[in-house]
């Protein structure tokens, strides 16, 4: 059945790990930032936790295939699961409980190494593993798995979890969730992963041109942009939106359950805008789906608890919707590779290293701009980059202009 699907039967139980230690990675993006806030840290503070997090995930997702190739799939794998133990339980135990705030960002900064180790290392044992003519689909389940834990679970599961055990405990609890998925991932799952014999200088030399080509490729740096943009708000928001929401009536453990159904429609439209992209033009889908779309219904998220007094079924339709339009950035997985041509890996490289990047531009943004203008905004910021990613993609030169053929699954380009 597996094979059916597009799944190599050998990695169906990493398949599983992985949405297990997504789960737990993510359990806390949607109320750590008010809990801190509501034990003393000010929100600019948590802010930057958030912001030193977010360069972290750009360092790992950057270096993850380079670290593959010098140890390995699992070992790879291990090492980002150790990262997220020790910055977790340091985080807890020597930052948080003493309110020690420099402790808090060197501990979180470490833990920002593990889910990119992780998850990024698997998707290559995938893509090594899995033939040619079924790749496309292998890797589109991987993203939606990866979604489905960090964005989807893992709020679902928090706002029971707060309730029942406290906050603290359900922090603690990710600790057991990364390590279920890791148990399932490296050891119920026995595939071995043989890599490809690559030296150390070629090895370098990719990295090099994955620098290097943003200078020769101006269209590659452009949509690396865009990408960053793609996700402002999918890390920004957690940082001071359940603030805003809670003072219009929706609770923390209700915004997590509208935050968990917000990415199960980003899930869901991930398919579909595959298909758009295809029949409208990948600059087209990106344009008025992504960049238009997200920049309307991002205000739209703002306000309509203001506008319609805390209305919980309202405000998650239009969460709803602008999870969905996330994944009408969709195409610049396809757009940016192509602009490369022949440097096809570099410009993949450029898209991991945006999509990291997300973490770290997102909540340096809530960090310089909450004190002096107000979650209102930011939020203004947040939509004035949506359109603008619009109009910079306007001005990408594709090969030919020739738009068909967008990844159908591809999720890791939608949120």
């Amino acid at each position: 059945m597996l094979d059916k699907i597009g799944i190599h039967p050998k990695l169906g139980w990493g398949f599983l790990g992985v949405v297990i230690f997504m789960m737990g990675d993510g359990l806390e993006q949607g109320w750590l930032s008010p809990f801190l806030v509501d034990n003393g840290v000010s929100l600019q503070q948590s802010a930057t936790i958030f912001t030193v997090y977010g360069i972290s995930l750009a360092i790992a997702s950057w270096f993850s295939g380079v670290c593959l190739e010098a140890f390995g799939a699992k070992r790879t794998m291990f090492l980002g699961l150790l990262f997220y133990v020790i910055g977790t339980a340091g985080f807890i135990t020597f930052g948080f409980n003493q309110l020690n705030i420099p402790v808090m960002y060197v501990t979180y900064f470490i833990k920002g190494f593990g889910y990119p180790l992780f998850a990024y290392s698997f998707l290559t044992w995938v893509i090594y593993r899995t033939p040619q003519q079924k790749l496309s689909t292998a890797v589109g389940w991987f993203w939606i798995a990866y979604c489905l834990g960090m964005f989807v679970l893992g709020s679902w599961y928090s706002s029971y979890a707060i309730k029942e055990f406290g906050y603290l405990p359900t922090l603690w609890s990710s600790i057991f969730w990364v390590g279920l998925g890791a148990v399932f991932a490296l050891v119920v799952n026995r595939d071995r992963f043989e890599k490809k014999k690559i030296s150390p200088e070629d090895t370098a030399r990719e990295l090099l041109k994955g620098i290097t080509i943003l200078k020769t490729n101006p269209g590659v740096l452009t949509g690396g942009i865009v990408r960053i943009i793609n996700s402002v708000g999918t890390y920004g928001f957690p940082i001071f939106l359940p603030m805003h929401m809670a003072k219009h009536g929706i609770s923390t453990s209700v915004w997590l359950q509208i935050w968990g159904t917000i990415f199960l429609g980003n899930i869901l439209f991930n398919l579909i805008f595959g298909i758009v992209g295809d029949k409208f033009g990948w600059k087209n889908t990106v344009i008025w789906f992504g960049g238009v779309g997200c920049g309307v219904f991002t205000l739209l998220l703002y306000y309509s608890p203001v506008l319609f007094s805390g209305n919980v079924l309202l405000v998650g339709m239009i969460g709803f919707i602008w999870g969905g339009l996330l994944a009408g950035y969709v195409p610049i997985g396809a757009i940016v590779p192509t602009v490369a041509g022949k440097d096809k890996g570099a410009g993949m490289s450029i898209l991991n290293l945006a999509a990291g990047l997300s973490a770290f531009v997102a909540p340096l943004v809530v960090s310089l701009f909450i004190n002096s203008l107000g979650g209102e905004g930011v939020v203004w910021i947040f939509a004035v980059l949506y359109f603008a990613s619009a109009v910079m993609t306007h001005f990408i030169k594709v090969p030919g202009q020739n738009e068909q053929t967008a990844p159908k699954a591809d999720a890791h380009f939608a949120s």
